[in-house]
């Protein structure tokens, strides 16, 4: 079958919607780098608007850091595909052109540098997850002994990392006398363009102080929060469409009706007129960030671990289960008292809107999907807000038991004894520690500093709650812990 592509536009289905805008006039103004499913899902949406809307500065130039998969399901396709809204039995097609093409890091790197050198480019925008930023967890300092941070440290000539690219392609701007672009973390982290900017700034003190000095005077890192539930293709996805369209996407991607993007005010040029576009501009984006992280993030892992140790393969499914929603519901009551709701925030709305999101059958996200790299995702989803309950007195019985679930899975068996892949940057090491009883296996975790703060792992009551969880998790498996919580 032929892909999907800009002459193909002309032959799709009257209900498919397509771009509406002269895609050779679009002029590059966004690099990305990590050009996933989400960034395919979201940013890129947002810029295609920008594109609809008449303003053509804002076509996207994606880079790969890592693999060629992208650049082989874009490039053929003129960098064209599908979303797909799915909410219960409708589904929306649109195709999203605001893609100009993929670069793959590794192949050429010069050639990403000069891009984000470009002087047309005003925006870098990252999905990298937590690993690429290339800080310690417990210190925020540069991971030095990270083999391609350690290459970037010696020279810039041919970067490999992220923080690598932005400082190499932000030396060549100032050379020219350009502006520096504004670098926008879209990660689910904390604080994350603090976090992109202290790599960035660390990385150029070490090659060059003047130009660290150039950086933070006159760069801007705005801290953000990003929100769209994202689930992974399947070939059955890719299938289905082929049908209805009569060409073949391998690019596509499916979603749900919601998205939220919010940004702090803090820009270092040229920008789309982001709010006429649904975009949310603030001062502060903490508290944002907070609610979604220890909310709808940190409900989403505790589900994904105590569902996938279940057997359970979908989020719908679990919440399907009365037990489970009695769980979530106590999970986010411990977590609302940690929260300082922004001005437009509704958390009691939010958490229904929530439920029923995670209630949609029809976007088939998976449990194991969500339960990748939670040693990097544990602590801002859950730890911290057992941390912030533990200091204002408060208890954490739920919050402990999505705790345990993380550590049950390191085990990598399920509650049927099969056996699965633990997918995470740490799955060596608590490979190791998931052996014993409970008591023994929380004493051994509670070492791991790169996951667990002093605060919990020295806490007795954290402690306590944590091994009493996984007493029932090793014993009686997730399904009957579910019921007895």
């Amino acid at each position: 079958m032929d892909r999907l592509t800009d002459t193909a536009l002309a032959h799709l289905a009257a209900d498919v919607e397509r771009p509406g805008y002269g895609r050779s006039a679009v002029k590059t103004g966004v690099v990305h780098l990590g050009v996933g499913a989400f960034h395919r899902a979201h940013q890129a949406v947002w810029f295609d608007d920008a594109l609809r809307s008449g303003d053509l500065r804002w076509g996207v130039l994606g880079a790969s850091l890592r693999s060629a998969d992208v650049h082989g399901q874009l490039a053929p396709q003129d960098g064209l595909y599908t979303l797909l809204v799915r909410d219960g039995d409708q589904t929306q097609a649109r195709i999203i052109g605001a893609v100009q093409g993929v670069l793959v890091a590794p192949r050429d790197p010069g050639a990403l540098v000069q891009a984000l050198a470009d002087e047309d480019v005003h925006l870098v925008t990252l999905t990298i997850t937590e690993k690429g930023y290339k800080l310690d967890p417990v210190t925020g300092r540069l991971l030095t002994d990270d083999l391609d941070l350690a290459a970037d440290l010696e020279s810039l000539a041919a970067p490999r990392t992220a923080p690598g690219f932005l400082t190499a392609a932000l030396a060549i701007r100032r050379t020219r006398g350009l502006p520096p672009f504004t670098a926008i973390s879209c990660d689910n982290i904390p604080e994350n363009g603090k976090r992109l900017r202290a790599a960035v700034l660390a990385l150029a003190e070490a090659h060059d102080p003047d130009l660290a000095a150039w950086i933070a005077a006159n760069g801007a890192f705005p801290q953000t929060m990003v929100d769209r539930i994202v689930p992974a293709t399947t070939p059955d996805d890719i299938a289905a469409l082929s049908a209805r369209l009569g060409v073949e996407d391998r690019a596509m991607v499916k979603t749900e009706p919601f998205r939220q993007w919010v940004i702090e005010d803090r820009f270092a040029g040229p920008r789309p007129d982001f709010a006429a576009l649904g975009v949310q501009l603030t001062a502060e984006v903490a508290p944002w960030e907070e609610a979604k992280l220890r909310l709808l993030n940190g409900a989403h892992s505790a589900m994904a671990y105590l569902g996938g140790l279940a057997g359970i393969d979908f989020i719908h499914q679990v919440v399907a289960r009365p037990d489970a929603v009695s769980f979530v519901e106590a999970l986010w009551d411990e977590a609302q008292t940690t929260l300082t709701p922004p001005p437009g925030l509704d958390v009691a709305a939010y958490r229904r809107e929530l439920m029923a999101r995670f209630a949609n059958p029809a976007l088939q996200h998976r449990t194991r999907q969500i339960a990748m790299d939670g040693s990097q995702k544990l602590p801002q989803r859950l730890l911290a807000t057992a941390a912030a309950r533990l200091d204002a007195g408060q208890g954490i019985d739920a919050i402990a038991l999505g705790v345990a679930a993380w550590i049950r899975w390191q085990g990598g068996v399920d509650d049927a004894g099969a056996a699965f892949q633990v997918d995470d940057p740490l799955a060596a090491t608590t490979a190791a520690l998931a052996v014993g009883d409970a008591t023994t296996q929380v004493d051994a975790f509670m070492s791991l500093r790169a996951v667990f703060p002093e605060r919990l792992a020295g806490s007795p009551e954290f402690r306590a709650a944590v091994t009493a969880w996984l007493d029932k998790l090793l014993s009686d498996g997730a399904l009957a812990t579910l019921a007895q919580f």
